[in-house]
């Protein structure tokens, strides 16, 4: 350092100062404006891609949220249809039981008419038929009775005692 000292120009050092605030100046103007410029450029990109990331970011949750709002409406729209589905289920087979039972019902109605009216039309042919029977048996015996005379005069005689006259 001493050497440094001991060496010392006045004149050089005016004329490097000179040179360099001369260099300073001309990097000032020529060169230190174009780089700050486009380093201030490269950062206002970088901040807009920072803030268009940001806002893809919160419009990917956005997004996000609204799938999630319309997946749970989803789900809750199929429980509600297979709540209804199952329902409507319900209620046919009910109305089926219900339309069966009538049916049921109707049937066993029209079997105890159709009975009733076979057995009055079955009794009725037997009431003709005992009566038919009763007739042809009353001729037999009639005839046989009255085929003896002896036996028509004893008829006859035992038909006034039975009736008396008034």
């Amino acid at each position: 350092m001493e050497k440094l000292l001991e060496e010392f120009s006045v004149g050089l050092f005016f004329w490097q100062l000179v040179l360099f605030v001369g260099l300073v100046l001309l990097l000032k103007k020529f060169a230190w404006k174009p780089i700050l410029d486009s380093v201030n450029n490269r950062e206002e990109g970088i901040k807009k891609a920072l803030d268009s990331a940001e806002k893809a970011k919160r419009e990917m949750e956005n997004l996000q949220a609204d799938n999630e709002k319309l997946l749970q409406e989803a789900r809750m729209e199929r429980e509600a249809m297979l709540k209804e589905a199952r329902d409507l289920k319900s209620k046919m087979i009910e109305d089926a039981k219900g339309e069966a039972e009538n049916q049921a019902n109707k049937i066993i109605q029209q079997a105890q008419a159709t009975i009733e009216s076979e057995k009055k039309a079955a009794i009725s042919e037997l009431k003709s038929q005992v009566a038919s029977l009763s007739i042809e048996i009353a001729e037999k015996v009639v005839r046989e009775e009255l085929s003896n005379k002896d036996k028509q005069s004893k008829l006859i005689d035992t038909m006034l005692e039975d009736t008396k006259l008034n």
